[in-house]
């Protein structure tokens, strides 16, 4: 049997078809879930509540990772940790061969049982309280032994799991482009200028974006697809948003917006919110497209087949109900 130089002692050569115990696999694989659930939290007390472990039986396991490998993967601050460089290039290779054996198990269950599985669907944080728990009700009552795994994210984030195969399917906006992505449109969502209650926009229905120029904005952060258009439709408006600003979350910014602090361009709530007002932009348009992304060239298990076949099928109603 071949060896490699920069394995363990007798570490079996890639093109080895069984697991050697000495190979750098058969050291390390009993221990890649915990640094992945590790790397995600960047908290080893939580990340053991995750895997259902004591806190330190896992940083034992991690201390003896760094040890095999040699190489300092974590930066420990109290029960706190951040990847070093080398444990944010670990990590995502480790995902990546985690998806890769999640995506095998899930392959056989479909052969055996195409009537169950998982879908791993990711969507924005404004689609997680009405809009998919609807989807999901209504797929599963024709399919009521799928199951999900559900992410809500940022339109960056969620592709960046999607290529990590993490994610089956997501849920976006805006709706990217690239070549190794499969994107179709399903719908669009009206966007509106959120004011406060006592705002001297605020007794008026529709507006017209150029009349909040001298306004402060409060906005999403940078990296988020609605920051983006928002700069965007103020741009067609003729003018750049004064951002006073930020968060991640768009019903803190219309806590904001309720506080005096600014006035914002958001989808519409979820439940309507006191001490705002919400005006219809009639220029320029205000709207986003959503879409569905997947990867392209990437088989699908049934259940994640099927569920896209029935996103494809609500283009045009996906957000009706907010019509």
């Amino acid at each position: 049997m071949s060896v490699t130089s920069g394995g363990p002692t007798g570490a079996a050569s890639p093109a080895s078809p069984e697991l050697d115990p000495g190979s750098w696999a058969g050291l390390l694989t009993p221990r890649l879930a915990q640094f992945a659930a590790v790397a995600r939290h960047e908290h080893i007390t939580r990340a053991a509540r995750e895997l259902g472990v004591p806190q330190s039986t896992l940083s034992r396991a991690m201390a003896r990772l760094e040890a095999d490998l040699g190489v300092a993967l974590l930066a420990r601050h109290g029960r706190a940790v951040s990847l070093t460089p080398a444990g944010r290039t670990f990590a995502r290779s480790v995902e990546q061969a985690l998806g890769e054996v999640e995506r095998a198990a899930e392959a056989v269950l479909a052969d055996t049982d195409p009537a169950a599985g998982r879908v791993a669907f990711g969507f924005l944080r404004t689609m997680g309280p009405e809009t998919v728990p609807g989807l999901i009700r209504e797929f599963r009552a024709d399919h009521p032994r799928v199951r999900f795994s559900l992410v809500q994210g940022y339109g960056e984030h969620m592709v960046e799991r999607l290529r990590r195969g993490e994610l089956d399917l997501c849920l976006i906006s805006p709706i990217p482009e690239a070549p190794d992505l499969v994107a179709r449109r399903l719908d669009e969502q009206r966007l509106y200028l959120v004011v406060p209650q006592d705002h001297r926009l605020a007794a008026r229905k529709r507006v017209r974006l150029a009349e909040a120029a001298d306004e402060a904005f409060v906005t999403l952060e940078p990296g988020y697809g609605m920051r983006r258009l928002t700069e965007e439709l103020c741009r067609r408006a003729g003018f750049a948003p004064k951002v006073a600003f930020e968060g991640d979350e768009t019903e803190s910014l219309r806590g904001l917006v309720a506080a005096g602090l600014g006035v914002s361009l958001l989808p519409p709530p979820t439940v309507p919110r006191p001490g705002v007002r919400e005006l219809t932009v009639i220029a320029p348009r205000a709207v986003r497209e959503i879409g569905v992304v997947w990867m392209a060239g990437r088989p699908d298990p049934r259940p994640v087949a099927e569920f896209k076949r029935f996103l494809l099928g609500r283009r045009g109603r996906l957000l009706a109900d907010e019509r």
